[in-house]
């Protein structure tokens, strides 16, 4: 198996659970330029089939795998106000024919969440579950985020921001790596996905009132497009479609799925 092939099956076991049909331990020649001491014992620990958990999983070699697939900056144009035809990731991705809608819609409101991906053993990320007693969105499971403030700096310190506010997540245990695209919401926001790793031990404190919950969910369930389900509902005299990703007890649907969709799609991107 050449260092490639071994990167390439290295990656499927990690972020898709994938197990080689015929794991094989061999010796892998690997110089500095292509493979450090560290992901030479993790590929040989993915080829000799024992994926139960992976050791040495080091954030430069996720950052090494996942930035050349994200954006490095954000991402808002989405459609042209004037044809209402959109441009990028929405609520209407499974339904374009009723993309038209957007064309008769208020200006989006500018949003950020993060995106986190937790640096354990079997990597997860980290999602909300919001109180049933909000006005909007309530009970429903959500990434840590909200509204750009006129004081923010960037869509990352919004990101961050909101992610403490909520949660109580330390900004210092967080390390953005990309942005997924943009995400217009029909409920008037356009979102920028700020994909970032999240370096444990933390502690967290729920903000009373807002959130109910937090979990943390695979990674590599939430890649696996045998998890991506299609989902509809009668909504306003019409029927919608979108994107839904149980886990267990947890109904993950609507923009977060259609979020982790997007994270998923770019991480099966091609790079040079």
């Amino acid at each position: 198996m050449s260092p490639a092939q071994a990167q390439k099956s290295l990656w499927e076991t990690v972020l898709y659970g994938i197990v080689p049909r015929r794991p094989v331990l061999r010796k892998i020649r690997a110089n500095s330029a292509s493979c450090e001491t560290d992901r030479c014992q993790l590929t040989a620990a993915v080829m000799s089939g024992d994926n139960a958990t992976v050791p040495h999983l080091t954030s430069d070699m996720i950052r090494t795998f996942a930035t050349p697939r994200l954006l490095d900056a954000p991402a808002d144009t989405l459609f042209d106000p004037r044809s209402g035809e959109a441009r990028g990731r929405s609520d209407w991705d499974l339904d374009p024919e009723l993309a038209a809608d957007l064309a008769v819609m208020e200006p989006a409101t500018a949003a950020a969440v993060l995106v986190p991906i937790v640096l354990r053993n079997e990597l997860t990320v980290l999602l909300t579950q919001r109180t049933d007693t909000l006005k909007k969105h309530a009970g429903q499971i959500s990434f840590p985020g909200g509204r750009v403030d006129p004081e923010d700096t960037s869509r990352v310190h919004t990101a961050l921001r909101e992610a403490h506010e909520e949660i109580g997540l330390p900004a210092e245990c967080v390390d953005p790596i990309g942005f997924l695209d943009g995400y217009r919401t029909g409920t008037g926001y356009v979102i920028t996905p700020v994909v970032a790793l999240v370096s444990p031990p933390f502690a967290l404190t729920l903000q009373a009132g807002e959130v109910a919950d937090v979990f943390e969910v695979p990674l590599r369930f939430l890649l696996n497009p045998a998890n991506h389900q299609t989902h509809s509902r009668e909504w306003r005299g019409r029927t919608r479609s979108y994107w839904a990703m149980p886990f267990g007890d947890r109904y993950i649907w609507g923009a977060t799925a259609g979020m982790l969709k997007n994270l998923s799609d770019r991480m099966r991107l091609r790079v040079p």
